[in-house]
């Protein structure tokens, strides 16, 4: 395994790759990884050779509220775990290789990112966009690598592969959960015992819905009454939003005609978590993906 720091020599060994015709996999991360993020890899590994795995907490996508001092950094522990399953390259740049002095560049899709979390957290999307297209660019993958938790964020990049004729292909990836059912996430390591066994709420929530779609529910409204009911009883959780949107446009759902997301968001004690679940309403019966 190779780490790498530096644009100029992530490009060049991404050149080299593409001149060798090799299939080059992305694996966009903020570090502190977790079984998530590694289920992801050995997804990429399965399809492409080199994978390159990112490690960059990008201070873009954080509002001056948020935690990006306190946002976990474990890059040593990171890089025994990525080699343990036999990465290829680690690219690790530092904030001014990524953001040089003088950079003035902000990539934004419009009409997807101004809602849910966009409306939460002012300019993240920009920044994840932002970050998204300069790993592109000095990468060059043919797939990319992304987990389906941050639903919002995965479409927003999607539309911007699109749009922007980027090449790679995103490869959408389950939602890798605990044995009782929290979504990994980095920022669960900010939780507190207390706080960690009411996080489960949001998983709980989201069956609550999933078993109202099963017993053939249909209407958003009572759906998302079910899910209050469950966050309403856990008093460690305080509701952000909780909306049933269409999976593409992401505009709130009057029907389940179209597959939807189910998306919630939440404060456990002083961490904000996010989780989702997909009714797929092609076919019958409809199915919950959590």
């Amino acid at each position: 395994m190779e780490l790498i720091h530096t644009v100029a020599w992530m490009k060049q060994v991404a050149s080299e790759a593409r001149r060798n015709d090799r299939v080059l996999g992305l694996v966009p991360t903020m570090g502190a990884l977790h079984e998530g993020h590694l289920s992801l890899v050995r997804r990429a590994q399965t399809q492409c050779f080199p994978v390159v795995v990112s490690i960059f907490v990008n201070p873009k996508q954080f509002g001056p509220s948020e935690d990006f001092k306190k946002y976990p950094r474990t890059l040593d522990v990171d890089l025994a775990a990525l080699e343990r399953i036999g990465v290829d390259y680690v690219f690790a740049p530092l904030p001014d290789e990524m953001y040089p002095p003088g950079f003035r560049t902000a990539v934004s899709v419009e009409g997807l990112g101004d809602r849910l979390e966009g409306r939460s957290r002012p300019g993240h999307f920009t920044g994840v966009t932002t970050v998204v297209l300069k790993l592109f660019e000095i990468t060059q993958p043919c797939f990319a690598f992304f987990g389906r938790k941050d639903a919002q964020q995965l479409r927003i990049i999607r539309q911007m592969t699109r749009d922007l004729d980027l090449g790679a292909e995103i490869v959408v990836c389950p939602i890798v959960r605990e044995p009782d059912g929290l979504a990994l996430s980095s920022r669960n390591a900010y939780l507190a015992e207390n706080d960690r066994r009411a996080a489960t709420a949001l998983y709980r929530s989201l069956d609550a819905v999933r078993r109202e779609v099963g017993g053939g529910e249909r209407n958003p409204t009572r759906l998302l009454a079910a899910l209050k009911c469950v966050i309403d009883a856990e008093p460690g959780v305080l509701l952000d939003y909780a909306e049933i949107v269409d999976a593409e446009t992401f505009d709130r759902a009057v029907s389940l005609r179209n597959n939807c997301y189910v998306l919630i968001a939440a404060r456990v004690g002083t961490t904000r978590l996010i989780d989702n679940a997909l009714i797929e309403s092609e076919g019958n019966p409809f199915t919950v993906n959590m």
